[in-house]
């Protein structure tokens, strides 16, 4: 079978992404494109959804109003400054001279249609290709047209010209069919055309649906795109838009993870961001949260009101009604309920972490216990130990953060209190309520405010001890 385009092979796209205005009816200081959803905000998704169909590195443009874009697509994409806002045919005439010199075609999609597909956009582009249109965009059957542009056509169904809401007769009123603003360029002609666009009447903007009729004006196709209205392709321009955009991408992240074997109780409040990552046979209870780059081990039950952020969690683990945040947990513990792990916790294999827990930028051993009411901060924890109810390391002293080194087989007392620096041998204890101001020998027992070193008692041995430490043994 032939090719039916030869060129397709070598043909280069380029594409703007349309980011320079304020949104002022989000009624905020962030720019609109900055908002986010899922995780991520509008203009990430529609970079990602245009980097898919053309597989080019876009420019974006943004004004003064929106400097803020430039730095946040910095690792994505290209900026180009739009110096004074005055329309999308202006965006576009301030980013041509920054379109690759080689680029046969030209992708324009505004920064807030979170929601599009890059496949819309592969569409786009085949729609104007197969034409041989000097442009071809997106044409929606709106339920509810409202402002949007009307889509002229003439006696033989040809595009002739967008006409604007405010420009429009009330007969083209009376269509629904619109511009969805998303358009695909022959670049040749657009870097010939596009400083030729005049203000609109109504709103002295030059508006890119302008290069419609300058394209019938020079004997050329204009291509349209029919695409479902499901609502993916306008504009997010409030926080109510922004809520909505968000329950449908939440929607299909939930779906695609319940097909690929992902257990979820209640759906409806489940919140996965889209760098998550979910093994088979994950259980996700009611009210659960996982941002950034959480990653979850297969068989892992996610407890109710459990809050993870960019944390691994091994298999077959039980996190409950817990947070936990930039940490690490092995495989087969559990942590919680109302547990907390603070950046830098890193848990070992078999470990149990109880209620009202906290750890903080510590490793912990194989099978530790730390069963309730504890805090672990800037502490290495060796296999094996267990951490009595109301155990602290005080690592801060007003100044610095002080490390606490625990061996493997610690034993300590309730409401032992460490204050760090101080290291624990392999196999020694604390006393109830003993304050470790010192180290502590392998196999030795601090029992005493400050503690002192004693002997291990014996099972068999009196109260008293053959050191006499009055049974304060923890």
């Amino acid at each position: 079978m032939t090719d039916p385009d030869p060129g397709a092979a070598v043909r280069r796209t380029a594409a703007i992404v349309l980011a320079a205005g304020p949104g002022t009816r989000m009624r905020s200081s962030t720019p609109k494109v900055l908002h986010r959803l899922c995780g991520r905000s509008m203009v990430e998704w529609v970079i990602d959804a245009v980097a898919g169909a053309t597989g080019a590195r876009p420019l974006v443009v943004c004004s003064p109003a929106t400097e803020a874009v430039r730095d946040a697509v910095a690792g994505l994409a290209d900026a180009v400054l739009q110096e004074v806002p005055l329309g999308t045919g202006d965006a576009v005439r301030s980013a041509i001279d920054a379109v690759p010199a080689d680029a046969d075609e030209v992708l324009v999609v505004s920064g807030d249609v979170p929601l599009v597909r890059s496949e819309v956009l592969s569409s786009l582009l085949e729609a104007r290709r197969l034409d041989q249109a000097a442009l071809a965009f997106a044409a929606v059957d709106a339920i509810d047209p409202a402002r949007l542009g009307r889509v002229a056509r003439g006696e033989a169904g040809t595009v002739e010209r967008i006409v604007e809401a405010e420009e429009a007769t009330d007969e083209q009123l009376g269509s629904n069919e619109v511009d969805a603003g998303l358009y695909a360029f022959e670049a040749a002609w657009l870097r010939r055309r596009i400083r030729d666009l005049r203000p609109s009447p109504a709103t002295g903007e030059l508006r890119l649906a302008g290069l419609v009729e300058l394209a019938r004006a020079d004997g050329r196709l204009v291509a349209a795109l029919e695409v479902e209205d499901d609502g993916r392709l306008f504009g997010v321009d409030d926080r109510a838009e922004l809520a909505r955009a968000e329950w449908d991408m939440r929607v299909e992240i939930n779906d695609r993870w319940m097909r690929a074997g992902v257990t979820m109780q209640d759906p409806s409040t489940a919140y996965i961001e889209h760098g998550v990552e979910l093994a088979e046979d994950v259980t996700l209870e009611p009210n659960v949260i996982l941002r950034g780059r959480t990653v979850i081990g297969r068989g892992t039950r996610i407890g109710a009101g459990s809050q993870i952020y960019d944390s691994v969690v091994g298999e077959g683990c039980v996190v409950w009604a817990s947070i936990v945040e930039r940490s690490t947990i092995e495989d087969h513990v559990t942590v919680g309920p109302m547990s907390h792990l603070r950046p830098g916790a890193h848990v070992g294999r078999r470990s149990e972490i109880g209620n009202f827990a906290e750890i903080k930028n510590s490793r912990l051993g194989e099978h530790v216990r730390q069963h309730h009411n504890s805090y672990l901060g800037d502490a290495d924890v060796g296999a094996d130990t267990n951490v009595g109810a109301g155990t602290i390391t005080a690592n801060y002293d007003g100044v610095r953060k002080h490390r606490t080194t625990i061996g493997e087989g610690v034993f300590l007392g309730v409401d032992t209190m460490l204050r760090a620096p101080v290291a624990l041998g392999d196999g020694s204890k604390t006393g109830a309520g003993a304050v470790v101001t010192r180290d502590v020998p392998a196999g030795k027992l601090a029992v005493g405010v400050p503690a002192r070193i004693r002997e291990i008692r014996k099972p068999d041995e009196p109260a008293g001890g053959p050191a006499g430490d009055g049974g304060a043994a923890g």
